[in-house]
């Protein structure tokens, strides 16, 4: 292989786009049927006729264009340049990266080793477990969300669980998720990479297998 073919070859991510991507690509083609201007219209609209500040913007999207909440805040955030990654899979990929470096950073560094420890475990459960990093959490994906790992505190990690009513250990904390219609059920809290027992993977197989 030539040093160009090299020097082109990105390694692979090891986390997978988020469901919420195509969402917003479906909104973006979306618009112009329902509103009549594409998403860059309405950028450069918002540049040429638009007032100053994002809160403004937003508010004359819905008095004066009749736009919804949230079509009128994406667009806004759109025209200041921010949430590119939120409708491009290829940017969403390069921001989970930094959402990763940012959960870890600072005071919260000595979690890391749990982290990668975790992610590694939860991606070796099967072909088809997506990580999918937000800005606080990272959620384990088959089917649907079945586990989320996030650092709760600077010297602790939680990994929640989506196990329905299935009766647990008190190890395993309630979150309350089942009477919300939450996802996530339950949660171990874990201090050290050693706390990453057979009991831990024992429950993070089974939420895995649960969403089977």
């Amino acid at each position: 292989m030539g040093k160009s073919s090299m020097a082109r070859a990105k390694p692979k991510s090891l986390y997978s786009v988020h469901p919420g991507v195509a969402i917003v690509q479906d909104w973006i083609i979306g618009l112009p049927k329902k509103t009549g201007r594409t998403l860059e219209e309405w950028i450069r609209l918002v540049e040429a006729e638009g007032p100053a500040s994002d809160q403004a913007r937003r508010d004359w999207l819905k008095a004066e264009h009749g736009l919804g909440t949230n079509t009128a805040w994406w667009i806004a955030d759109r025209a200041a340049g921010r949430g590119l990654e939120d409708g491009d899979p290829d940017e969403y990929l390069k921001a989970a990266e930094g959402y990763v470096a940012a959960m870890f950073a600072g005071p919260r560094a000595g979690l890391r080793p749990i982290y990668d420890q975790l992610l590694k475990l939860g991606l070796s459960l099967g072909a088809d477990v997506r990580a999918c990093p937000c800005k606080t959490i990272v959620p384990l994906y088959r089917r649907h969300v079945f586990a989320e790992i996030k650092p709760t505190s600077h010297t602790r990690i939680d990994l929640g669980l989506a196990l329905k009513d299935t009766p647990a250990p008190p190890r395993l904390i309630e979150t309350g998720g089942l009477a919300k219609r939450d996802r996530i059920t339950h949660r171990i809290a874990i201090t050290t990479p050693a706390g990453i027992d057979a009991e831990v993977k024992h429950w993070l197989r089974f939420a895995y297998d649960l969403d089977g």
